[in-house]
């Protein structure tokens, strides 16, 4: 005996929840399935268990993808505003902690309470430890499209909403089921890889370990001329922080990332006044009111910077210096991978969806949103936006139909 749902949507994450609730509301019938034990895992651990539900400032520009019109459509149908419109409708309270970026004051499992109050409230139903092993189009029948084996009953619908993620953080259940289905109808995928997602020391970088904890703002710039001002943290793999994320986006395998670990200073300018009002002083001296002494400490021990008199030390002497400072090469080993990585770049390939509705243009009926997809938003609350933005595209799509 098969059950019916006029719509089935597979992952019970942020996108998942929120496309849920949107068709509810518009009167549909919705089941919403997940692998897991509790609903949106991922949005519980994000932002330090905050959630940067979203930013002050959206534009297409902050996302990446092989078809980077894509996102114009859905972020103008449903905005950063309309959504912090929600959360302040349900008196969740919220901050912006830097670049615009918004958390809850008291903890992301608020926007996991109001997500499944607005399913409740409009009757979806979500069936957690669910496990998909099959799915199935029936051809020429206009009421029933898939036709899904979960755990032992056979379920139908005449819409299937995919939205299981990406491969980011397989420890909260990640896997590739939604790339599965998309090429078991013959709908390319673009090879998925982590991102936002720290970088690993090679062998000859392995003494920077002893810098672990340590973090300092910097401008990282990637090969392409992409560059982002930010905090760098050193640790005992690699280093990582708010600025190892964002260009890890824009980084290719065996490329460099150039580094200013002083942004905001003039080493070749602090010098020479040096040179002028305290000719004696040592080195050493200027550069730890500059840099974390930590850092200058590891630098003279392993010989990459001699410490001397100020007096002493000729203008290549310096210019070097200014090289190893303000444009510090950076060869990564890799990426840490899946396992800390926020996203997953890459997936189904946007070029054969419907940027207004997520319909796939190949597959009547079949529909996906949120990270499954192509398209890969900055750190700072970008990727939820898109998960709140497809989601709402998918559901005004399906209720227009």
């Amino acid at each position: 005996m098969s059950q019916y749902s006029e719509n089935i949507i597979i992952g019970a994450g942020a996108a998942g929840l929120f496309c849920a609730a949107q068709l509810a509301k518009l009167g549909k019938s919705v089941t919403v399935f997940d692998n897991g034990k509790k609903i949106g895992r991922k949005i519980l651990m994000s932002g330090g268990g905050f959630c940067n539900f979203t930013n002050l400032e959206v534009t297409p520009a902050h996302y990446l993808s092989q078809n980077p019109h894509f996102v114009k459509s859905a972020l103008a149908r449903y905005t950063n505003w309309d959504f912090i419109s929600l959360v302040a409708e349900q008196g969740i309270a919220y901050h912006e902690k830097e670049l615009g970026q918004l958390f809850c004051d008291e903890g992301a499992e608020q926007i996991v309470e109001m997500l499944k109050s607005e399913c409740d409230k409009y009757g979806a139903k979500i069936l957690l430890r669910s496990e998909v092993s099959q799915v199935e189009r029936i051809q020429n029948d206009e009421k029933v499209r898939f036709v899904l084996q979960i755990n032992s009953t056979q379920w139908q619908c005449k819409n299937l909403i995919v939205a299981t993620g990406g491969l980011s953080m397989p420890g909260l259940g990640a896997t590739p089921f939604g790339y599965q289905i998309a090429e078991q109808f013959s709908i390319p995928v673009i090879p998925p890889r982590a991102s936002l997602v720290p970088f690993t020391y090679r062998e000859t970088d392995k003494f920077l370990t002893a810098l672990s904890g340590i973090s300092l703002p910097v401008t990282i710039t990637a090969q392409s001329g992409k560059s982002f001002y930010n905090q760098l943290l050193f640790t005992h793999r690699g280093i990582s922080g708010p600025a190892v994320l964002q260009i890890s986006n824009y980084w290719q395998p065996t490329e460099s990332v150039e580094i200013d670990l002083l942004p905001n200073h003039n080493v070749e300018e602090e010098i020479n006044q040096a040179k002028q009002h305290s000719p004696k002083q040592m080195l050493k001296t200027i550069l730890v009111r500059l840099l974390p002494k930590k850092l200058v400490e590891l630098w003279i021990e392993q010989g990459l910077v001699q410490d001397e008199v100020i007096a002493n030390i000729s203008k290549v002497r310096v210019k070097n210096l200014v090289d190893f400072i303000h444009h510090w090469e950076f060869t990564p080993n890799g990426t840490e991978g899946y396992r800390t990585a926020e996203v997953t770049m890459g997936g189904v390939d946007t070029k054969v969806i419907s940027s207004k509705t997520m319909e796939s243009n190949q597959v009547s009926g079949l529909y996906f949103i949120g990270e499954v997809l192509d398209v890969t938003g900055w750190l700072g609350g970008y990727n939820f936006q898109w998960a709140w933005s497809s989601a709402y595209a998918c559901s005004q799509g399906i209720s227009e139909k």
